[in-house]
């Protein structure tokens, strides 16, 4: 229309410009977030390549919480609920916009499974494209990422590092812009990116600082043209099969704990029903698909030596000959994953193990259950010591993560113990906060074999140690983790994925009729957010 034109002609479009297809490049770009850094490069590369194609592309905002900068503090309780405003943002600005294709440059914890939700939501012609993970920082010989930054903090606080070696820790750890270094939550989103189908290959691990990523970038924005032209949809690429295939993967690499919150979020929004898909299926993958991979936080390896030995593409294909992962599955490529990855091959068996001598005969993650969780809490298995997979021990009860961080940095907490945070829920939280300083804590003070942690908020990626997250349902729902007293016993048995409370059923029964939740006091966004979001088990999504 006439009326629409003249306000694109004040935008400098000439006629020509404006029959081209309008491409939206939804570009979280930040000077807060170190992975968000240079973002507008890649957009801009996305943009040549939209151009090439044929294309008119225009470059949006979306906002983005660093999760590394948010942890330990009030901040943390909006990184979670930022996904849902991530997703309606993009939503709003690509029909608002009449887009008629999106490309997707994120990179961090929240922003990518967001961008995700917002496509499925959008089904307009997409591909996304990340900004790619830093590389491994290095001190004294030894390789590092942000996980050995906080559990350097545990050490210091325990008297084992002084002052001048923390501060060394703190030059050394994240040496390069990018998404953390190991298989944290950004980088497990990314890869499961090229899982689903939605980027190109190598999105997840070519690191932020190598040219590739700007080649790769350029080819997403010829990419999304080509689906635009054959109107190919994520309605056709992330499909039930895909979601599938994306946990296969997840188990295979030891991905992040957190991708369990976010597929299911995924799902919800796909409107999957829960007999097709649920925190269950996790655990029905995982018995079937071995552990191959093994990165930080869990091992020796970064995600640039994943990149290195055949990224994401020779992990599918090990799963797919296999017959572990399905080939048919359309990708944003116009072809199969079956014949894109055709010609992947390992190039370094010590990264990615071959299929008859894998870590663990069964994936990365594990969804416990039992009294304490009758709907589930997620633990990733691959980060847990040996002599952590089972464990009894007395309850430690904290209501907040600032009580249990006192407890542990004091020396409170002894060999033994069972930490339990509750209230750190969804609801309870509100928002649901990252425990990274607790853990992180324990395993600096050298108790990471030695004491577990429980609760109803989650982690981050670079969590390890017997860490039991996402217990469902929550303190603030009346859920059993409300009512844990000080010395109870607590049995954990990650094998048998078990997790009760030792106490008779009509103990439990009678301490939850007289149990009231606390509630605490918030304003905003968070209060809003707490009237409207569900269960971690569905995905902490919000109630339409």
């Amino acid at each position: 229309m006439s009326s629409q034109r003249s306000l694109m002609r004040a935008l400098g479009w000439t006629d020509d410009e404006m029959q081209k297809p309008i491409v939206g490049i939804v570009c979280a770009q930040s000077e807060v977030i170190p992975g968000h850094m240079y973002l507008d490069k890649v957009a801009e590369a996305v943009k040549e390549g939209v151009l090439a194609a044929g294309g008119m592309p225009v470059v949006v905002p979306s906002i983005g919480v660093c999760d590394g900068i948010a942890m330990g503090h009030a901040g943390m309780r909006y990184s979670l609920p930022s996904r849902e405003v991530i997703a309606d943002s993009a939503e709003i600005l690509a029909r608002a916009h009449a887009f008629s294709g999106v490309v997707f440059v994120g990179n961090c914890d929240k922003i990518v499974p967001g961008m995700l939700m917002a496509a499925v939501r959008l089904d307009l012609p997409c591909a996304f494209v990340s900004g790619g993970p830093m590389l491994a920082g290095r001190m004294h010989g030894r390789r590092l990422s942000l996980s050995s930054m906080f559990e350097a903090v545990g050490a210091y606080n325990a008297g084992k590092i002084d002052a001048a070696e923390l501060h060394e820790y703190e030059c050394s750890a994240c040496p390069t812009c990018g998404s953390c270094s190991g298989m944290f939550t950004a980088n497990s989103l990314n890869c499961l990116t090229e899982a689903l189908g939605i980027s190109l290959p190598g999105n997840g691990t070519i690191p932020m600082v190598y040219s590739r990523r700007l080649m790769l970038a350029k080819e997403t924005g010829k990419a999304v043209m080509r689906a635009i032209e054959q109107d190919l949809r994520p309605s056709r690429i992330i499909t039930p099969t895909a979601i599938k295939n994306a946990v296969a993967v997840d188990n295979a690499i030891g991905a992040s704990s957190n991708s369990v919150l976010h597929l299911l979020a995924l799902a919800s929004e796909m409107g999957m029903p829960q007999e097709d898909f649920s925190i269950d299926t996790f655990n029905e993958v995982s018995a079937k698909v071995p552990h191959i991979c093994k990165l930080a936080p869990a091992g020796e390896h970064y995600i640039e030596d994943l990149n290195e030995a055949g990224g994401i593409s020779a992990v599918i294909r090990r799963l797919i000959d296999a017959g572990l992962f399905d080939g048919s599955a359309m990708t944003v490529s116009g072809v199969t994953q079956g014949e894109r990855t055709q010609n992947a091959r390992v190039l370094d068996a010590q990264v990615i193990r071959p299929m008859s001598a894998p870590y663990s005969p069964t994936g990365g993650l594990a969804i416990l259950k039992g009294n304490l969780a009758a709907e589930g809490a997620v633990v990733k298995k691959s980060a847990v010591d040996p002599a952590m997979l089972q464990h009894s021990g007395p309850a430690r009860v904290f209501d907040s993560e600032e009580a249990a961080m006192e407890a542990i940095s004091t020396g409170k907490i002894v060999k033994g113990d069972v930490v339990v945070i509750r209230y750190e829920g969804p609801k309870g939280g509100p928002g649901m906060r990252e425990m990274l300083s607790p853990t992180s804590a324990i395993v600096g003070a050298g108790l990471g074999a030695d004491v577990a942690l429980i609760t109803d908020g989650r982690f981050s990626g670079a969590t390890r140690g017997a860490a039991i997250g996402h217990v469902c349902p929550e303190a603030a729902a009346g859920g059993p983790i409300g009512v844990v007293k000080e010395g109870d016993i607590i049995d954990i048995d990650i094998e048998a994925g078990r997790i009760d409370l030792r106490i008779s059923d009509e103990e439990l029964a009678a301490r939850l009729a007289a149990f009231t939740p606390i509630e605490k006091p918030v304003s905003g966004y968070l209060k809003r957010y707490r009237a409207q979001v569900t269960s971690a088990s569905r995905g902490a999504t919000l109630r339409s």
